[in-house]
C-alpha cells in the first residue's frame, strides 16, 4: 500500500517492514533517526512505548494515548524544524528530532462510517479489548457520542482504566464493564483484540454471554485473514460486517500525508491493499 502510494507520488523512497523486540525499540528508533529516515509506523506493542521515546507528541496522539506514526524533522540554521521528507537535502541537518502522531483514531470512525454505513451518535456499542488499539477505539467511540459503551477485556484493570479516562473526558457516555443483558439490542460490536489472527484462535466474544443475533453490525479490526471466525459467525447471525481493511487504508494515507505534506493517492493505495489481502484487483 505505502510503496504503491510512494511510487504514484514519484518519490525516491522505499517502505520496509522490520521486526523489533519491545526491549530494543529505543535502539531501533535511534538508528532510524541517525540514518535520517523520513518516518515510520509502529504496531503493537510499540504504540504505547513510543509515547515516552519521541521528542514531541502531537496533541491528538497525546489525547488517544498511543503513537503509531513518527515523523523525523531536522533543524535548519534559523531554528525552523523541517520534516526530513520535505527537505531538499536532509544530510545538512545536524540536529534531528522525532514527532509522534496517531492516525488510527480518525481511521476507525471513517472506516465504520463507510464500510458499515452507520453513524455512531446515540448508539450502543460493545468493545472487545482494552489494550493500545482498544483504548484508542474506546476513546474515539466516546468522542463520537455513543450513548452506552460496554468494555470487555481479559484483564479487568485495563478496562477499568479506560472507563475512568472516558468518564473524565466524556462524562455523558455511559460506560459498563462486561456484557450487556441477555436480549439487549446492540448497534455495533467492535473487536480490538488480536484473537482471530490465527485460525486456531478462540472467538474474542463469549457467545453464551452475548447472542450475535441481537447485534446489528460487527467490525473486526483484523484485516488478514479478511474474514475471521468472528465475522463468519456474525454473517451467519445476520449481522452487517466489515474487517479492518478500511482502517488500515486510512491510517496509512494519513501517515503518508504527514511525511510528505501532500495529499496521498488514496485510490491507488486502496487498490494495492485490496489486491494484497484478497489476492485480486478491486472490482468497480
Amino acid at each position: 500500500m505505502q510503496n504503491a502510494g510512494i511510487t504514484d507520488m514519484g518519490l525516491n523512497w522505499r517502505y520496509l517492514a522490520f521486526d523489533v523486540a519491545p526491549e530494543q525499540l529505543d535502539v531501533a528508533l535511534a538508528g532510524a533517526r541517525s540514518m535520517r529516515f523520513v518516518g515510520l509506523n509502529l504496531t503493537v506493542p510499540h504504540k504505547l512505548l513510543a509515547l515516552d521515546w519521541v521528542d514531541e507528541v502531537d496533541p491528538a496522539a497525546r489525547e488517544w494515548g498511543a503513537v503509531n506514526t513518527i515523523r523525523f524533522e531536522g533543524q535548519s540554521g534559523d531554528g525552523e524544524w523541517i520534516p526530513i521528507g520535505q527537505a531538499a537535502d536532509p544530510t545538512v541537518f545536524e540536529t534531528i528530532r522525532s514527532v509522534g502522531f496517531n492516525t488510527d483514531a480518525d481511521a476507525i470512525l471513517r472506516s465504520i462510517k463507510e464500510d458499515l454505513e452507520m453513524g455512531l451518535k446515540g448508539t450502543k456499542c460493545v468493545l472487545l479489548g482494552a489494550g493500545g488499539a482498544g483504548r484508542v477505539a474506546a476513546l474515539k467511540l466516546a468522542s463520537a457520542k455513543v450513548s452506552r459503551l460496554y468494555l470487555i477485556n481479559r484483564t479487568r484493570s485495563k478496562s477499568e482504566a479506560v472507563a475512568r479516562d472516558i468518564q473524565t473526558k466524556y462524562p455523558e457516555v455511559e460506560v459498563v464493564l462486561g456484557y450487556p443483558k441477555q436480549g439487549e439490542s446492540i448497534d455495533l460490536l467492535l473487536n480490538a483484540t488480536s484473537l482471530g489472527l490465527k485460525t486456531s484462535d478462540d472467538l474474542p466474544v463469549d457467545l453464551e454471554a452475548m447472542n450475535l443475533r441481537n447485534v446489528n453490525s460487527v467490525y473486526d479490526m483484523i484485516y488478514q485473514p479478511a474474514e475471521t471466525a468472528l465475522l463468519q459467525a456474525a454473517l451467519s447471525s445476520g449481522c452487517r460486517t466489515a474487517n479492518g481493511l478500511g482502517m488500515l487504508l486510512y491510517q496509512g494515507t494519513a501517515a503518508l500525508e504527514i511525511w510528505t505534506g501532500k495529499p496521498a493517492p488514496t485510490e491507488v493505495m486502496r487498490e494495492a491493499l485490496h489486491a494484497h489481502v484478497y489476492g485480486k484487483p478491486l472490482l468497480g
